[in-house]
């Protein structure tokens, strides 16, 4: 069937509005949680997020700032400095396709045009709302820009999104549908409607006095995840394809898989999360004792956190370090995966592990190697999971070129 490689990255995320400062910023330790100073946070029970820095927007035309709503925004940024990083590959526009998941899409524009539909009426509402609010919209735009023919797939599984973008690219390959396809995920949720309702939900931390120590995956003090925000793009090759052009491969994509736990609405089941990552390491014909590294989906809530543990616990008799950098970035949603996969590629390229913050007491529970401070690695294969609210379990087994 062939390989398929990943020969370029795009990133724009709280911690970087590059894949360099990213990069820099978690191998550092350094987190982009913070209080929220909008009005419209004053009064709700969560006041803490992790945001994009606006200057990313200067990039932009003035246009695509006009016409866009911020998850599109976002995906042009770190799809063109993807595209770039894999040097503009010359290839058929029949055989470039865009796969970018997200879970809630245009949501501010969404909110911000009922707020003007109430108050000034409908002539008022924008004529660019509806291409501004569609979860495709993100895909759409960044298969506009690259002019890319063979597909714009918005897949929209909650959390799991920005991995299984990434497992559709790769099943675009491997089938023959496409040589190049631009993958990842996007997210721009940090609103009042979305933060009340996880709040509602009792999903979020309310440490308000102390944003730079609220997500603290796999520590016994954790309370729920953070908000964040941004856009993670990868670009993927038929080996075949890269090699003939030249490329420069920065690792490959070398098992993937995508189940349902068919099980709760929003809890996730140990069990399948397990069999999800079994399934991954078969596609890419490895052994779990092949695994050298893992960055856990880990979002600092309470049973969370603990089913993940539960199930990398079945799968790895002797488990290989974990990572879980949400601690740093916040929960970037539909994007989280995507940036998971990018942390384990870098990992792996440069031989170094970034830590998990605030991890001050380790769960008794959770037996697991987390990484606390930036450690060597030799890793040649990494493991990468999500799992999203309605039983969406995702699973990436990536490789060293």
């Amino acid at each position: 069937m062939g390989r398929t490689v990943v020969t370029g990255f795009g990133a724009i995320t709280p911690v970087g509005l590059t894949v360099r400062e990213t990069w820099a910023s978690l191998s550092d330790g350094v987190g982009a949680v913070t209080a929220l100073e909008d009005g419209w946070a004053r009064d709700l029970p969560v006041r803490i997020a992790a945001r994009v820095d606006d200057a990313f927007t200067a990039s932009l035309q003035v246009r695509e700032l006009r016409r866009l709503d911020r998850a599109e925004q976002l995906t042009l940024v770190a799809g063109r400095e993807a595209w770039a990083s894999a040097g503009a590959p010359d290839v058929d526009p029949e055989r470039l396709a865009v796969s970018i998941g997200t879970a809630n899409g245009g949501l501010s524009t969404t909110l911000a045009q009922y707020d003007v539909l109430q108050r000034e009426g409908h002539r008022r509402v924008s004529p660019h709302a509806v291409t501004m609010v569609m979860a495709n919209g993100p895909a759409a735009w960044l298969s506009i820009d690259l002019g890319a023919k063979a597909g714009a797939r918005g897949p929209v599984s909650a959390c799991a999104a920005g991995v299984e973008a990434i497992v559709q690219g790769r099943q675009m390959i491997l089938a023959g549908e496409a040589d190049v396809v631009l993958c990842g995920g996007v997210e721009a949720s940090i609103v009042d409607l979305c933060i009340s309702a996880f709040a509602r939900a009792r999903a979020m931390s309310t440490r308000n006095d102390e944003p730079e120590r609220a997500s603290r995956p796999f520590d016994v003090g954790r309370d729920g995840f953070v908000m964040g925000e941004g856009s993670v793009v990868l670009v993927l090759e038929s080996e075949e394809h890269a090699r003939a052009r030249g490329a420069t491969v920065l690792g490959a994509v070398d098992g993937a898989s995508l189940t349902s736990d068919a099980h709760d609405i929003v809890g996730g089941e140990p069990g399948n999360q397990a069999r999800t990552v079994g399934l991954a390491l078969r596609s890419a014909g490895l052994t779990a004792a092949d695994v050298g590294l893992v960055h856990a989906h880990a979002t600092s809530t309470p049973s969370g956190d603990l089913n993940e543990a539960r199930a990398l616990r079945e799968v790895f008799t002797d488990p290989p370090p974990v990572t879980a950098t949400k601690a740093s970035t916040g929960h970037l949603l539909g994007a989280s995966g995507a940036l998971g996969a990018l942390v384990a590629l870098l990992a792996m390229r440069d031989g170094v592990v970034p830590p998990t913050l605030n991890l001050d007491e380790q769960d008794p529970a959770v037996d697991l190697d987390v990484v606390t401070a930036s450690r060597p690695t030799t890793a040649r294969h990494a493991l990468v999971d999500a799992f999203g609210f309605g039983g969406h379990s995702a699973a990436l087994v990536l490789s060293r070129e």
